[in-house]
């Protein structure tokens, strides 16, 4: 853990921190982060918002080039029953 000492700065009526650019690089700090407000501790802990699907689509495209993309589980939904 490491601790690090910062002054709010003003933003409007707002406040706000500046946060080193190595430590955004460190967390993966993008865009958009979550605050996580701890009201019993008063503290707030900043973390990265990761898209986990970000990549999907084109891993769905690889498995189904190489056809693996089949059902595992049968979801029992019949698409022959529906009029489309």
């Amino acid at each position: 853990m490491e601790i690090i000492k910062t002054k709010l700065i003003q933003i409007g009526n707002s406040k706000g921190i500046r946060i080193p650019k190595h430590i955004l690089e460190r967390l993966n700090l993008k865009n958009k982060i979550e605050l996580i407000i701890d009201d019993e501790t008063k503290q707030i802990h900043i973390k990265s918002i990761n898209t986990p699907r970000k990549e999907w689509e084109e891993a769905f495209k690889k498995m189904h080039k190489i056809e693996d993309d089949e059902l595992l589980i049968d979801d029992g939904f019949d698409l022959e029953a529906w009029d489309w």
